[in-house]
């Protein structure tokens, strides 16, 4: 299961109707690849697709494909809005290594990439 803090959903929730996306769902995924290995990635999506995980969060949907569910299981969505620059974070407890980008991670299955630079 993912989760979305209130903040993180609410600042979905106005982006998506800003963007005239009131009827799609956030889709989380994770890809090959980033300084750690595997990168978070987040787009919206029509729907769920067959096979997918959907999970609510208030007035958003969260999908999550089949392959990416694994990496996922647990993590929660924020949104933080600082001086030093916002945006949205995810808290995985599946991560045992982040890179300081905080868009990369690496598993206890060993799963990595090159080094950041």
């Amino acid at each position: 299961m993912i989760t979305l803090t209130p903040t993180a959903a609410d600042q979905l929730h106005q982006v998506m109707q800003e963007k005239g996306l009131d009827n799609h769902a956030l889709r989380v995924f994770v890809s090959g690849g980033g300084c750690s290995g595997l990168s978070y990635g987040m787009t919206f999506a029509e729907g769920p697709d067959i096979g997918d995980q959907v999970f609510e969060a208030g007035k958003v949907q969260v999908v999550v494909d089949p392959g990416s569910i694994q990496y996922l299981d647990g993590a929660e969505i924020d949104y933080i809005d600082s001086l030093m620059g916002g945006g949205f974070r995810i808290e995985n407890p599946n991560a045992v290594r982040s890179c300081a980008c905080g868009s990369s991670f690496q598993t206890g299955a060993g799963e990595q990439g090159t080094p950041c630079s």
